[in-house]
C-alpha cells in the first residue's frame, strides 16, 4: 500500500462522496480521514445524505413517489449549490490575491520573486532530515557517543537500496548513521566542510518516484536544500548560508547522473 503523498483537498472529499475516485485515491482519502475525526464526521454526514437521496429517488420497487422525488431533487440542488458556492468562494479569494498583486506591482514596481519565495512547501522528509541533523548536534556534545566515520556508499546501497552521492574531496566524514522511517531506513552522514561547517547529508526513499531539482528550504537556525532523483530523496542540512547549501546540493546531485 502506498502511503499518502499528494495532499487531500476538498475537491477530493467531494469526489469521494460522489464515488468519483479510483481505488488507490479512495484509500489515500480514507487514511486522511482516519487521522482527522472532525473532517471524517462531516464526510460521513455527506455520505448519509447521498444515500438518503438515492433511496428517495429509487422509491419502493424502483419507482419514486412524486412527492419524495421532488423533495430529493430539492436536496440534490441544495447540495450542488453548496459545492458551487465553495468553488466560487475559492475563486473569489484567488481573484482578490491576484488583484492585490497587480496593485502592489503598480505602486511599488515589479517585484522580484526569488527561488526561495516561489518554492512550494517542503516535503515531509525535509523535517526528518532536520531532526536527524539536530540529533547529530546532540551527539557531538556527548563523549559517550562513538562516531562511525567510515563512509562506504556501496555498502549503504546494498543494505538500504539508497544510492549515495560522491562527496567533494574537501568534505570530511565525521559520522554515518542509519535511522528508521515510515518508508524504511534513512541515512544521515555528518560532514565537516570548509565553507559550511558541520552539515548533514540525509537520504531516504520517500515512497514516490519523482525528479526534483535542488530547492532551498530556509529556516531561522537550520536551513536545508533538498532534491529527489527517482525513488531516492536527499537533503543537505546545516546552519550555514541557504544559498551555499543549495549550491552544494546541486554538486551532489550531478554526481548521481
Amino acid at each position: 500500500m502506498t502511503p499518502i503523498v499528494d495532499p487531500v483537498t476538498d475537491a477530493d472529499l467531494d469526489a469521494y462522496v460522489d464515488d468519483q475516485l479510483d481505488v488507490a485515491r479512495r484509500i489515500e482519502v480514507e487514511a486522511h480521514l482516519a487521522a482527522r475525526p472532525e473532517t471524517a464526521a462531516r464526510v460521513m454526514s455527506d455520505l448519509r445524505t447521498r444515500d438518503e437521496l438515492r433511496v428517495a429517488l429509487a422509491g419502493p420497487g424502483g419507482m419514486a413517489r412524486p412527492a419524495t422525488t421532488e423533495a430529493a431533487r430539492r436536496l440534490e440542488r441544495a447540495l450542488a449549490r453548496g459545492r458551487m458556492l465553495a468553488v466560487l468562494q475559492r475563486a473569489a479569494a484567488a481573484a482578490v490575491l491576484v488583484a492585490a498583486g497587480w496593485l502592489a506591482n503598480g505602486i511599488f514596481g515589479p517585484i522580484a520573486v526569488t527561488k526561495v519565495v516561489a518554492s512550494t512547501q517542503p516535503p515531509a522528509y525535509v523535517e526528518d532530515a532536520i531532526r536527524a541533523h539536530r540529533t547529530t548536534l546532540v551527539r557531538e556534545t556527548m563523549s559517550s557517543q562513538q562516531e562511525a566515520p567510515s563512509y562506504d556508499a556501496d555498502e549503504i546501497r546494498a543494505a538500504t537500496a539508497i544510492a549515495m552521492p560522491s562527496l567533494p574531496d574537501d568534505w570530511k566524514v565525521r559520522d554515518v548513521q542509519v535511522y528508521p522511517s515510515q518508508f524504511g531506513p534513512s541515512v544521515e552522514v555528518a560532514v565537516e566542510t570548509r565553507d559550511l561547517g558541520l552539515v548533514s547529508l540525509f537520504a531516504i526513499r520517500p515512497g514516490t518516484f519523482d525528479v526534483v531539482k535542488p530547492t532551498v528550504a530556509p529556516a531561522d537556525d537550520i536551513s536545508s536544500a533538498y532534491f529527489q532523483i527517482g525513488e531516492v530523496a536527499y537533503a543537505v542540512v546545516g546552519s550555514g548560508d541557504a544559498g551555499s547549501l543549495d549550491r552544494a546540493a546541486e554538486k551532489l546531485a550531478k554526481t548521481l547522473y
